[in-house]
């Protein structure tokens, strides 16, 4: 048999549930998650693969009005994350109003040459008369190849969406091994996961604020196994923000290096031995040279 393989670039405002959907997909956490805008800063490409082929997904940062460099660099990540696709999930929520940031990513549409599947998540938690007419007005404004609701939380309807873009692609090679799940280097997922228990635990302000750093990263054998020393440092705009993310007697610290060990032991079946520092670096945020040495690098 003949497989197929393609690219699928996932698109749509913060907060709608693109990163968890492709988890879901895949089947293991390849993109952290939170409920935090700016949770996903660049393109990452995550790997699906099946009898019938692969489906090379990118998630790309929630379409959003930059305020500094790093919202620049996130833009760009999206604009480029759809260029060179075959297929682009629009992703929405139940809710059929319009606002700036939806308009802008419609007309980014209509300048895309990939195919374009809207994919609402999150229709579990409404009525089907409230679909009708959110999916009427996009449908209008998009002219979808397809519409497929879904539940990335649940799972619900998601191998349905699965069909639906093996059967947009053409036959094609396998582009990654069959057991690969993501591009991305592990000291990348290791850096990633880490922001990710910061963001859980730390209050609104802070997190867009915050880079992670891996200074150190190698295994060494022991007579109980193979250990995993890292080393990281977050790095925050500002002296308030450090002891926020220390917290007293340095508890907020522990708490995110000892959630970020337990996920990250999982990752990497072996024992972590985790040592996370907090610096400041003012406005990197704003800093060509700083958001290049964090790894924010345009064109990647």
């Amino acid at each position: 048999m003949e497989t197929k393989s393609g690219f699928v670039a996932m698109i749509g405002r913060p907060n709608v549930g693109k990163s968890t959907l492709i988890n879901k997909i895949v089947g293991q956490k390849v993109v952290i998650t939170s409920n935090k805008p700016q949770t996903t800063r660049k393109k990452i490409r995550a790997i699906y693969t099946e009898n019938r082929g692969q489906i090379i997904f990118t998630d790309t940062p929630g379409f959003n009005k930059p305020k500094n460099k790093l919202g620049e660099f996130m833009r760009n990540e999206t604009g480029t994350g759809i260029a060179d696709v075959d297929v682009i999930c629009y992703v929405i929520e139940p809710s059929d109003f319009v606002g700036e940031s939806e308009s802008q990513i419609i007309e980014l549409l209509k300048s895309a040459s990939a195919k374009v599947i809207l994919v609402i998540n999150k229709a579990d938690t409404v009525k089907k008369d409230v679909l009708f007419p959110v999916i009427e007005k996009f449908t209008e404004l998009v002219n979808p190849e397809a519409v497929v609701p879904v539940s990335a939380r649940t799972g619900n309807n998601v191998d349905e969406l699965i069909n639906v873009i093996f059967d947009l692609l053409d036959e094609g090679p396998l582009f990654y091994d069959e057991d690969e799940v993501t591009d991305q280097p592990i000291k990348v997922i290791a850096a990633e996961i880490i922001r990710e228990k910061a963001l859980h635990a730390l209050s609104m302000e802070i997190p867009h604020g915050i880079a992670v750093v891996i200074e150190k990263f190698k295994e060494r054998e022991t007579d109980k196994g193979i250990i995993t020393d890292i080393e990281a440092v977050i790095y925050c705009e500002r002296d308030s923000h450090k002891g926020i993310i220390i917290g007293k007697n340095g508890q907020m610290l522990k708490k995110i290096g000892s959630n970020a060990r337990y996920e990250l032991e999982r990752e990497l079946d072996c024992k972590v031995n985790l040592q996370l520092w907090v610096k400041v670096n003012r406005d990197w945020r704003n800093s060509s040279l700083d958001l290049k040495n964090f790894g924010f690098t345009p064109g990647e």
